[in-house]
């Protein structure tokens, strides 16, 4: 028998700080395993895990039945739908590869551009927004890593590019789930919480394509092509700020991105960058260095290893480019196109929409739910699980994946070996994201996570620097700027009206500090090594991109704290 579980604040000698510093144990376990110690990433977040349900027994006083309960809901959680997102969108990869058609959409992207950092921009940026737009939840890292395998770039590269280049999009991914999520919690308009971030992100976008060509290129990279940097940039930046403010909080990204490529595109048509031969000359030679030390490794996910072996030389992709007609670019891009069409239809259409809810299936975790409340004395919705059997993005992308085989003429046989290959190559990967989706479910249930944030909260009005820390902290523990909402946007609405401060700015401030998060999430981490065949390596993607994140976050948060006080007249009216 279990007795009906209410989370405490301040479990550890009634105190709130000390409370906090144990609850983070289960975190500093994952960022010292795999940052410091390069424990792989199953290891260290089954280890995390176990500390996680070891605090929530020990020190918040959570029986140990629901701390295993709410453990084996997050592991379900974290195999569908998000890794079925993931291993459904390489198994869509993998029919372009098989049929031949990838090397078609590698020549086109290389007819826009042959030079790496601008193929990171238009990839990476561009594409990978308009993806996150319409999937989210790890398909744009997925999908955009292996994209710029394909072009050239080194595993590791193409990964931290992956990675980096998913961050300004994010609050608006998924078509504004992540606000609209907010808005639902908080009963603020979710479009006013849209307008305010849409204040916000888009200072981020105008940097992120210069630190794409910095982490591609390094110092030349960015004295050599800022001009188009900067321009794609406040490209999406203006587009996102415009359509967040007075167009509409769902098609936030979409405009955007395609608002940024068309740019693109253009300025491409009569400024051209120099120094394109010395950034292939350095990618080749990285690539090289790297793929040698992956293929000596034995145990990498090898998804995308084996088409990396056989990159074209630049003068092949120039013949391959030459050589294609406006159909075969069209077929390359028609599994993109479908996407796009496909997420369209089923998150903008409302009958369809709609259809599609109806098949979500709401479970009730057998044995948990009803055994937790919250500090209202309700009963935690977290217990109830959303089996979304066809309307899951990764349902989307299996049935976009059997269309593109079906137009491809790829066998059903050979789709098949796909699946199940896929499946074995990502087992470790499914691992990885289940327990750290267990972990952050044993958090959340226990009371850890909002002990955590109650303590930063305390800062007062100098809260308002530090908002954006707790969405950085919800995303990095869940790897869902949807999640981190769900967490921590009425705490913030709390705190603020405490602190004398705008709530819709601390709630905003939740999902954009959250975007700059999702990169050092252990889930997206390993979403990343996955697609470019560095499974094992997690830690050094991690060592790739934290001083990243870190270095937006701090951007986010001086935003934030002067949103507040004297830039106050950026915020909308």
């Amino acid at each position: 028998m279990t007795t009906t579980y209410t989370p405490p604040l301040a479990p550890v000698a009634d105190s709130l700080w000390l409370s906090a510093i144990v609850a983070m144990l289960p975190l500093l376990t994952v960022f010292v395993t795999l940052g410091a110690l390069r424990w792989k990433a199953h290891w260290a977040g089954l280890t995390a895990l176990a500390v996680s349900i070891v605090v929530a027994v020990l020190a918040f006083d959570m029986p140990a039945n629901l701390a295993v309960l709410s453990a084996t809901e997050g592991a379900v959680f974290g195999l569908f739908p998000i890794m079925w997102i993931v291993f459904c969108a390489i198994v869509l990869y993998q029919i372009t590869v098989v049929s031949g058609r990838f090397d078609d959409l590698r020549a086109a992207f290389h007819l826009v551009s042959d030079d790496p950092r601008i193929q990171a921009i238009i990839i990476a940026f561009c594409f990978g927004a308009m993806l996150e737009a319409l999937a989210g939840f790890g398909a744009p890292v997925a999908i955009t890593g292996v994209m710029l395998m394909a072009v050239g770039f080194s595993p590791l590269r193409a990964a931290a590019v992956a990675l980096l280049a998913n961050t300004a999009p994010v609050a608006f991914g998924a078509v504004g789930t992540p606000i609209i999520t907010a808005g639902t919690l908080t009963k603020i308009d979710y479009n006013e919480i849209g307008a305010y971030v849409g204040h916000q992100t888009p200072v981020l976008a105008v940097f992120v394509p210069l630190m794409l060509v910095a982490l591609v290129d390094g110092k030349r990279g960015i004295k050599q092509t800022w001009p188009i940097a900067i321009v794609v940039g406040l490209a999406f930046g203006a587009a996102q700020w415009v359509s967040a403010t007075w167009i509409s909080i769902e098609l936030t990204d979409v405009i955007a991105s395609l608002v940024a490529l068309a740019v693109a595109v253009i300025m491409l048509r009569f400024w051209k960058p120099v120094g394109r031969d010395e950034a292939l000359a350095d990618l080749a030679l990285a690539r090289k260095r790297e793929l040698a030390t992956v293929g000596g490794s034995g145990d990498a996910g090898d998804v995308g290893t084996d088409e990396a072996d056989t990159a074209q030389s630049a003068e092949e992709l120039d013949a391959h480019a030459r050589s294609l007609s406006p159909g075969r670019i069209g077929m390359a891009l028609f599994p993109y196109l479908l996407i796009i069409v496909v997420f369209a239809a089923a998150k903008l259409i409302d009958p369809i929409k709609n259809a599609l809810a109806d098949t979500d299936r709401k479970i009730e975790w057998p044995g948990l739910h009803g055994e937790v409340v919250n500090a209202a004395g309700k009963a935690s919705t977290t217990t109830i699980y959303n089996f979304q059997w066809l309307s899951s993005p990764g349902t989307l992308l299996l049935i976009c994946s059997l269309v593109v085989a079906l137009v491809y003429k790829v066998s059903l046989g050979k789709w098949a070996h796909e699946f199940t290959s896929s499946a074995v190559k990502l087992r470790f990967a499914f691992l990885t994201v289940a327990s750290v989706l267990g972990l952050a479910y044993v958090m959340n249930l226990s009371g850890q996570t909002i002990t955590i944030g109650t303590w930063i909260a305390g800062a007062g009005t100098a809260f308002a620097f530090l908002s954006p820390v707790l969405g950085w902290l919800g995303t990095a523990v869940t790897g869902s700027d949807t999640s981190a909402n769900a967490l921590f946007a009425t705490l913030q609405q709390t705190a603020a009206h405490n602190a004398g401060i705008d709530p819709t700015l601390l709630v905003a401030a939740n999902s954009s500090g959250g975007v700059v998060g999702k990169m050092v999430s252990p889930q997206n981490l390993t979403i990343a090594a996955t697609s470019v065949g560095l499974l094992g390596r997690e830690s050094d993607i991690l060592r790739k991109v934290v001083l990243w994140s870190l270095g937006l976050l701090v951007l986010m948060c001086l935003l934030v704290g002067l949103q507040a006080t004297v830039l106050s007249w950026m915020l909308p009216s």
